[in-house]
């Protein structure tokens, strides 16, 4: 029972947390003249991947090289058909046209070099599938290029089409919600996963499972909280650069500063991740550009969300899915 309520705990900070940060970020945006795409694909994006930081960074510390990847492009698949499928349906998401040319380009650039680094056996022969120090680097060149990418563009992106709802605050109390929403997103999640895992365990789940569902899902409940608060807000643009932006720093910042810590075993079976993550990616942009309207409608979000509840489905079911030891 305590565990329940401890998990029901962490859901109500992980809301609560959310609506800080959005109106925290959103208020800095508009008085700064920043877009809230540039916010969302930075401050909002790289707080709420914090727990995968976390968890990742621990579990290839612990020679956890499977939980780490795992949790990493488990996550990603999780923002993409969870987390905007949710969003969406909550409110049609509108796309700035640089998302399409350049943002999700770039999350499936990144995907694309993880799958590159990390297949040694299938590309160049080699005797064993590693993420080294030296591919971790360049992942975070790669990470260090969208920064940089992402201040050239920061006040240069239009909210035109942005409803004006953002109440502008002092500077003082716009970083205070910021960072009281980025700690109880964080002190949130990490109740989620905990005790989401102890349930999981009590019902006798497989690691496997809990490693790619439970805790992949878990710890992109921050994601989850803040798009769905800002699709709610009618404020897409945080909606849509919170994922896309955890996207790229899950793999290129959170693998890469990982693997510079400690080199991370790669289990080829992951691949099935990794195709999942690339699929979805194309189904997305495709979705953007349907009819023209540079928007995710509600029966485009609700296909991306079944698209999460048959990958849920083909992961129990153990076809093609990796298996985490």
């Amino acid at each position: 029972m305590l565990t329940i309520l401890l998990l029901l705990s962490g859901f109500v900070i992980l809301i609560k947390g959310a609506d800080f940060l959005v109106n925290g970020a959103s208020s800095v945006a508009k008085k700064y003249g920043i877009s809230n795409l540039a916010i969302g694909l930075t401050v909002v994006a790289f707080g709420t991947s914090m727990p995968e930081l976390t968890v990742s960074l621990l579990a290839a510390i612990n020679g956890q090289g499977d939980a780490s990847f795992g949790n990493a492009i488990g996550s990603n698949n999780f923002n993409i058909l969870c987390v905007l499928g949710v969003s969406g349906i909550i409110f049609p998401l509108v796309v700035q046209k640089n998302t399409i040319k350049f943002e999700v380009p770039i999350s499936l650039l990144a995907a694309l070099l993880l799958f590159v680094l990390v297949n040694d056996r299938m590309l160049w022969s080699s005797s064993q599938d590693v993420l080294s120090r030296s591919d971790s680097l360049i992942l975070m060149l790669f990470f260090g290029a969208f920064l940089l990418y992402v201040y050239r563009t920061m006040t240069r992106t239009s909210d035109l089409d942005q409803p004006p709802t953002a109440k502008i605050r002092s500077v003082p109390v716009s970083i205070g919600l910021i960072t009281a929403g980025l700690v109880m997103l964080i002190g949130g999640g990490k109740l989620v996963v905990d005790n989401a895992i102890d349930i999981a365990h009590y019902f006798g789940l497989s690691e496997r499972l809990i490693g790619l569902t439970i805790l992949a899902a878990g710890t992109s409940f921050p994601e989850l909280a803040t798009s769905a608060v800002a699709a709610y807000r009618k404020n897409t643009d945080i909606a849509i650069g919170n994922v896309v932006g955890s996207n790229i720093f899950n793999i290129v910042a959170i693998l890469g500063v990982t693997g510079v810590v400690t080199p991370i075993p790669f289990n080829d079976s992951l691949n099935f991740d990794i195709y999942v993550l690339l699929a979805s990616s194309v189904v997305l942009l495709i979705f953007m550009f349907t009819l023209g309207q540079r928007k995710l409608d509600r029966w485009e979000a609700l296909m991306l969300f079944a698209g999460y509840i048959a990958y849920t489905v083909v992961l129990i079911g153990g076809d093609g899915s990796p298996t985490l030891e």
